[in-house]
């Protein structure tokens, strides 16, 4: 296929797939249909998505994005809903369902069918003799996983968080692993928006965002970096709807062209369905995979420029009264010519011109971004680049202006709330010991990267995994999968099987836990857990299913029960009362962290939920400076390396029939793909060069030179508008590409954006 050659600045190249249609509108209801017509969800399921995301109801197991107050009739999505049937199947995998599959015959399957088997019903541990999983008892259970964790120096054991987990369960499982011995605490973040805990705090003193849902009213510029509403955090294109027809300007940088930021039609709108579509971006620039940072460099060279020219363009009361660094940072702009900023961003100057016109004219802006601004080796200080725009004109901690990252997994911000982190200088330890009578390490834990490399050379001996797909989810996959087999334990805290569940160590336990749409029945009634979403709210979720199975436990329960076998008895830490009635968990939670969760119990479950605060939105900054701080990179990308010849850069998407390693099904609807996910995409004019065709099978191999190779085989060439010498393709499926060294130089979140590759014919 040939074609001509193209501004990938300007629109969608006519002669690669994409999709004529707008995210949401008929599509989205499409693409549910087909999850129904699979499997007719329970009247049960169907009462959760009226409920989801509502005051009183069911908390939705996908994307954080904020709980409104006053909520539309459904207050979910296509990826919600899909979830929440998703949790809610009827398919069951029962002891005898797996008695007779051994793991090595259960690896063949894909991602897909071995969630497709349905939910795990009772405990089961690994039988090295038949080589499958066979039932056991829960008794039995916590005394083995105890046993064996009492024989274990606890510095060698990692208690690894998916984001699903609730408040109540993730305070519970970091205060096991203190009490045990450690802060090896990672969770689902260190691979995602960690850059933001890290360089976030580092820069205005906060690890979470500024905004509110009420910024997003009062805004008359949005910036978007790296970051895919339409698939990622649907429910978020409402608001942006808003705000546009209210004459908000958007301007978006992405290397891809996701439909989501581009038109929306609202699902929820009988007249849009049925005519006019929404256009949501005003320009969209696709920028070079870590050309965010020059991107954003020369956004503040022009507002320097206007200021220059035109005086009272930058807030110089704001820069004088509450930041530091910013002659640095002037001086920096000032050194670096357009030449530099158009090579490594891959954007004209005049673009980048006209949008710092923008910027400098609008009276308020919000930046959103996601992990195509974190997942690169020099993500923090992109980050850092970031917040140097937005405090030139003090777009930070007023009304309608703000830094948001977008959040994927329900509660990964809140598990960080709540003391799940390796970084003990941010949990109040010291609170933590006079309440409950023990003396918590100091010693920092080990990140996702660090578990693995753990895993490799010898020095983790136990796993112990709340949820989630850690083994299928982490960079370097095929190197640290031959080393799960020499750990001492291994537990999954899981709902249905997946990829981690095949990699058995010496002794492995399977525990099978309620989702968070089901009833959680407990010594004083039914209980509610809360999560915290990705605007710092937080809220009460209550589930009303019956559960899949009356052998189902609570995560609670389970981190409990855990716990109870393995520490000596504690009067201060009464694991039984806390499990009965979880109300008592949320007093703790509330002893330990009073500013924020005074009254949590009564305010968690208002419209909205609650507000737990942001210092820098309120212009205190907790930084070593006391202000906050302008801050001048160490080069113009956020890439680690320019690329040599013959390379690319990976990016790694996710479809819009996925959330994380969970794949519902094979249509990436938005881009225009279907049915094979073992692709490679990469524009017309690489693929000319390389003298590649579109169908053309080759392998992706991992360009960094460290002593081991690292391939992924048999990868479909696809074309795909993408900027020149990017390709992407899917995570997990090319997560054994990127070295588990390749990552942000900040905060360990590996580079998945930003992996140097080449292509093999």
């Amino acid at each position: 296929m040939a074609a001509e050659p193209h501004d990938p600045q300007a629109e969608q190249d006519p002669d690669t797939p994409h999709y004529d249609g707008a995210a949401g509108g008929w599509g989205s209801l499409k693409g549910m249909s087909r999850l129904l017509l699979g499997e007719p969800p329970s009247a049960g399921a169907l009462n959760t998505l009226r409920r989801q995301n509502k005051p009183g109801g069911h908390m939705c197991t996908s994307c954080a994005w904020g709980k409104p107050a006053k909520p539309h009739t459904a207050e979910f999505c296509e990826n919600g809903a899909k979830a929440t049937i998703w949790d809610l199947t009827r398919a069951i995998c029962d002891p005898l369902t797996l008695a007779d599959t051994p793991v090595a015959d259960l690896a063949r399957l894909s991602d897909h069918e071995l969630e497709a088997m349905g939910r795990l019903t009772h405990p089961m541990r690994f039988d090295a003799a038949s080589g499958c999983y066979v039932p056991t008892g829960w008794d039995e259970a916590f005394r083995g996983i105890g046993a064996a964790l009492q024989r274990l120096d606890p510095k060698s054991v990692v208690f690894y968080t998916s984001g699903r987990a609730s408040l109540e369960t993730s305070f519970l499982w970091q205060l096991f692993g203190r009490l045990y011995g450690h802060n090896n605490l990672p969770d689902s973040s260190n691979m995602c928006h960690e850059t933001t805990s890290v360089a976030l705090k580092k820069y205005i003193g906060s690890p979470v965002g500024t905004c509110v849902f009420e910024d997003f009213d009062h805004c008359d510029l949005m910036l978007f970096f790296g970051q895919n509403t339409g698939s990622n955090s649907p429910r978020f294109l409402h608001t942006i709807q808003k705000a546009v027809e209210r004459g908000c300007k958007v301007v978006t940088f992405n290397p891809v062209r996701e439909t989501g930021l581009l038109r929306f039609r609202n699902p929820q709108r009988p007249l849009q369905m049925l005519g006019r579509l929404t256009a949501i971006s005003d320009l969209y620039l696709q920028v070079r995979p870590g050309g965010d940072l020059a991107a954003m460099l020369g956004l503040v060279k022009r507002t320097l420029d206007l200021d220059a020219a035109e005086g009272g363009i930058i807030d110089r009361d704001f820069i004088a009264e509450h930041t530091t660094g910013f002659d640095a940072l002037r001086a920096h702009a000032e050194a670096t010519g357009w030449d530099e900023i158009e090579a490594h961003s891959g954007l004209s100057r005049q673009h980048l011109q006209d949008v710092g016109d923008l910027y400098a004219r609008a009276r308020a802006t919000v930046a959103m971004y996601g992990m195509g601004l974190t997942q690169h080796v020099h993500g923090g200080e992109t980050l850092g680049m970031l917040v140097n725009l937005m405090l030139l004109r003090g777009n930070v901690g007023r009304l309608g202006t703000g830094i948001s990252p977008v959040r994927g997994h329900s509660n990964v911000q809140g598990q960080r709330t709540v003391g799940i982190s390796e970084k003990p200088d941010l949990v109040p330890l010291d609170r933590m010991a006079a309440l409950f009578g023990f003396d918590p390490p100091r010693e920092e834990g080990r990140t996702t990267v660090e578990a693995a490399r753990g895993i490799i050379d010898g020095s983790v001996r136990g796993f112990l995994q709340l949820g989630g797909n850690f083994a299928r989810a982490i960079p370097d996959t095929d190197r640290v999968a031959p080393h799960w087999a020499g750990l001492d334990l291994v537990v999954n805290v899981a709902t249905k099987l997946n990829r981690s569940h095949l990699v058995p160590g010496r002794a492995t336990w399977l525990l099978p836990c309620l989702v968070r749409a089901e009833e959680d029945r407990q010594a004083s009634g039914p209980q509610t857990v809360s999560i915290e979403d990705s605007l710092s709210h937080i809220h009460a979720s209550l589930g009303k299913n019956a559960p899949a199975a009356d052998t189902l436990l609570s995560e609670p329960a389970i981190v409990a029960g855990i716990a109870k076998a393995t520490l000596p008895p504690n009067p201060n830490v009464p694991w039984d009362d806390w499990v009965g009635d979880y109300a008592r968990i949320r007093s703790a939670i509330e002893q330990v962290w009073p500013e924020q969760f005074t009254g949590y119990e009564t305010r968690m479950r208002r419209p909205g939920g609650f507000y737990k605060g942001n210092k820098a939105r309120g212009r205190v900054w907790q930084t070593d400076s006391g202000k906050a701080e302008f801050s001048v990179p160490p080069g113009h990308s956020g890439l680690g390396r320019d690329l040599a010849p013959g390379e690319y850069t990976l990016i790694t998407l996710r479809s819009n029939d996925q959330f994380n390693t969970t794949v519902y099904g094979f249509e990436d609807r938005l881009r225009g793909l279907s049915g094979n996910r073992m692709i490679v995409l990469m524009n017309l004019d690489d693929m000319a060069r390389a003298g590649l065709s579109e169908g053309q099978v080759v392998t992706m191999a991992c360009a960094e030179q460290d002593g081991h190779r690292r391939a992924v085989a048999g990868l479909t060439v696809t074309p795909y508008d993408l900027p020149d010498r990017c390709v992407a393709a899917y995570y997990p499926e090319v997560n054994g590409i990127v070295p588990v060294g390749l990552h942000d130089r900040m905060s360990k979140t590996p580079a998945y954006k930003g992996t140097p590759v080449r292509i093999e014919a």
